[in-house]
């Protein structure tokens, strides 16, 4: 719940218990609540992050690229592999 309209939004797995259909309908809600605020998205599920600014790519509690999704996808070997497997 939100019970405050602060500047900040941290989201931890916020769709990952939703199948495909809730997902879009709770992404599209997300996706209002985010604008015009800063939003921390930690994510498996690249479909929750596919418009973010930045996506930090991290491997072994190592970051490994920062970039969006568009830079990402170019060079960025293990986010390319992720992003694949959710196509599936």
């Amino acid at each position: 719940a939100i019970l405050k309209n602060a500047p900040i939004l941290l989201l931890d797995e916020a769709t990952s218990a939703l199948d495909s259909h809730s997902e879009k309908y709770v992404q599209s809600a997300l996706d209002n609540l985010m604008k015009n605020r800063t939003t921390l998205v930690i994510a498996h599920r690249l479909s929750t992050i596919l418009n973010a600014d930045r996506i930090v790519v991290i491997e072994k509690s190592r970051v490994i690229d920062i970039g969006t999704h568009k830079q990402l996808i170019k060079r960025c070997k293990h986010y390319s592999v992720l992003y694949k497997k959710g196509l599936k």
